[in-house]
């Protein structure tokens, strides 16, 4: 029995999605188109419930761009179904194509023609057919998405002391006493040995100003300090969880920086 492969087309332009889904209907009539996605953030809603074999994302979209939808994904994906393979398509993102090149991930290039569409098809078409086995999607979008990570930003000047706001009084907490700093909608919750404040600053600011001796980044929304990390441990499926002394909540590491604490 032939198992049916689904897929997932990310595109804010109707036209362009309706061209590829097209074009991948002519050159693999048996391929289930089951959506399409007009920004990252709707890509990822949709991925989360169709839970498709294969995700076309486009680069650059308004609200989330792919490469944040992906890594979004990483970090979301639920459930024993395998992780989708994720083919990326840029218009001229020479970098990311660079990249792509030396990683498993596929990608298409904008227009899209044939001649490379047939390419990923039939490798896809081996990457979905065989028995592979669960999470050799993740695996290929993590080592790609690393790949993809920016650079590190020249040193800051180290950040000694934050400046939060509680209520409406601001506190000085001095940073080794924060335990770990979480993006919220507008703010960045710093969770601190004495309790949790609220700062405007986000975490890509934040970042290099911070020891990276002492503190790293876990996820798209979590720096931690290491200091007050006590142990960390994995669910049966492999995700990585750490514990913090003197606190009940945990925090989950993104697959793209579980390799940071494989020591642990």
């Amino acid at each position: 029995m032939t198992t049916t492969i689904r897929a997932l087309i990310a595109e804010d332009e109707p036209i362009l999605a309706a061209t590829l889904a097209a074009t991948l209907r002519r050159l693999w009539p048996e391929l289930d188109i089951a959506g399409t996605a007009p920004n990252g953030v709707a890509a990822v809603q949709q991925a989360l419930e169709l839970q498709p074999d294969i995700l076309f994302l486009d680069i650059k979209m308004p609200g989330q761009t792919g490469l944040e939808a992906a890594q979004e994904l990483t970090e979301r994906w639920e459930g024993t179904r395998p992780f989708p393979h994720i083919v990326f398509v840029t218009a001229y993102d020479d970098y990311a194509v660079q990249a792509f090149e030396q990683a498993a991930v596929d990608y298409v290039m904008k227009p899209v023609s044939d001649t490379r569409l047939a390419r990923t098809v039939e490798r896809l078409k081996a990457l979905t057919v065989r028995d592979a086995p669960a999470g050799d999607g993740l695996a290929q979008l993590v080592e790609q998405m690393r790949a993809l990570l920016p650079a590190a930003a020249a040193p800051a000047e180290r950040l000694t002391v934050i400046r939060a706001a509680v209520g409406n009084m601001i506190r000085m907490i001095p940073v080794q006493d924060v335990v770990y700093f979480q993006a919220l909608d507008k703010y960045v919750n710093v969770a601190g040995s004495a309790g949790d404040a609220l700062i405007r600053l986000s975490l890509k600011d934040l970042l290099p100003q911070l020891d990276p001796d002492q503190f790293r980044q876990i996820s798209r929304g979590a720096i931690v300090n290491m200091r007050h990390v006590t142990s960390a441990s994995r669910d049966d499926a492999g995700k990585l969880t750490l514990h913090l002394r003197n606190r009940t909540d945990k925090l989950r590491v993104s697959p793209l920086f579980a390799h940071l604490f494989r020591q642990m």
